[in-house]
């Protein structure tokens, strides 16, 4: 290949965390270092302030730090009182936490498929799928932006049934100047390194407004015990611990201004991406507030796509190339290939851009072109 044939190359990653570390380096480390002198390693002020400043953040006096987002799912859904066999009703195009959760806090997850333009559940199929055994609704609220909450509640209300919303990749997102997490009974956080707020290694946080609610949930994630060596039930070992919390708090400030960078970034690839026949850039819903976790495009030829960026030094990503209904973990379940089309379709033509909010212009640049090339796009 002669070097006027050979393809334009820039190493363009999906998320580079060590350019963000600068931004907050000093105040975390400071941080850091005071927990490790006063050694409050488990929970303590340092999750508390974290604990404080994420409820201010999301519009709810409750939030509960736990040891992962997963985590934050099972004690939520066991919180609203899920028992074995109970079902929980939620996306089969989601992370798999959403329903491994669900089985483990004993429950049955029973699928909706997604809306096509936002990727999340269709909130129109859900009253069909509720039966006498169904307690939660837990909607995902996908790549950053939330689901139809005002359908979901108005359905739970009139059914007596819980919402938990999985937001592990959407703090900060909006539903008519709702936050999301704050208008379920329960809204789930992650805070997994690549999140839009992430920490150094695995950590999580439930919201709410109910205060019986956020009791029990403080319960369940210290082996279900009020008080040291005294246990009302069976809990889990769930704590946040001071370090992750430590970064954590030191990053939230940085996250509206990181979250505008992210749909600052979008909103060009929309404009740059536009019109290009076999390609469909993500579509912001009206009256949502999209902090773009992904930015997520699908493509008619996702696999020859990304083969092509990654030959061009574009990072990019598949979530999700499985949908859950199809994993053999969940065969028991009874569903079959073709249930659940637009999950299914969605799986085979989702492909994820950068988008985080230190790409710079001319890495952005770089991948419209390199997006524009394989479809012959000028």
């Amino acid at each position: 290949m002669t070097a006027e044939t050979k393809p334009e190359k820039m190493n363009v990653p999906l998320l580079d965390l060590r350019r963000q570390w600068p931004q907050i380096r000093e105040e975390a480390l400071r941080r850091v270092v005071q927990v490790l002198d006063e050694q409050s390693c488990v929970l303590g002020p340092m999750v508390a302030e974290l604990e404080q400043e994420i409820a201010r953040h999301s519009g709810v006096p409750h939030a509960i730090g736990c040891a992962s987002g997963t985590d934050a799912i099972l004690l939520g859904l066991r919180a609203l009182g899920v028992q074995k066999g109970e079902e929980v009703v939620t996306s089969p195009f989601t992370f798999f936490a959403t329903a491994g959760a669900t089985v483990n806090a004993g429950g049955r997850p029973v699928f909706v498929d997604i809306e096509p333009d936002s990727f999340n559940i269709d909130a129109r199929r859900i009253e069909e799928a509720l039966t006498p055994r169904t307690r939660v609704i837990m909607p995902v609220h996908l790549y950053g932006q939330c689901a139809d909450m005002d359908a979901i509640t108005a359905i739970a209300a009139k059914r007596g049934i819980s919402v938990l919303e999985d937001a592990a990749q959407s703090l900060g997102a909006e539903d008519k100047g709702r936050r999301a997490g704050s208008m379920g009974d329960i809204g789930a956080y992650s805070f997994y390194p690549s999140k839009n707020l992430g920490g150094v290694g695995d950590g999580g946080m439930m919201v709410c407004r109910d205060a019986a609610i956020a009791e029990r949930l403080r319960t369940l994630r210290t082996h279900g015990g009020k008080q040291r060596y005294f246990h009302d039930e069976v809990g889990w070992n769930s704590r946040l611990d001071s370090l992750q919390a430590a970064v954590l708090v030191v990053k939230l400030r940085h996250l509206d201004a990181w979250s505008e960078a992210r749909r600052r970034n979008a909103a060009y690839y929309d404009e740059a991406l536009a019109g290009i026949d076999g390609l469909r850039t993500p579509k912001a819903l009206p009256g949502k507030r999209h902090i773009y976790n992904q930015y997520m495009v699908r493509s008619d030829r996702r696999d020859d796509l990304m083969k092509f960026l990654g030959e061009r030094g574009v990072g990019t990503a598949i979530y999700y190339p499985l949908s859950l209904h199809e994993q053999e973990c969940f065969r028991n379940l009874g569903y079959v290939r073709g249930q659940f089309p637009e999950s299914e379709r969605a799986c085979r033509e989702n492909l994820s851009l950068p988008v985080h909010p230190e790409l710079t212009e001319a890495e952005r640049d770089h991948v419209v072109r390199s997006v524009r090339a394989f479809h012959g796009a000028r």
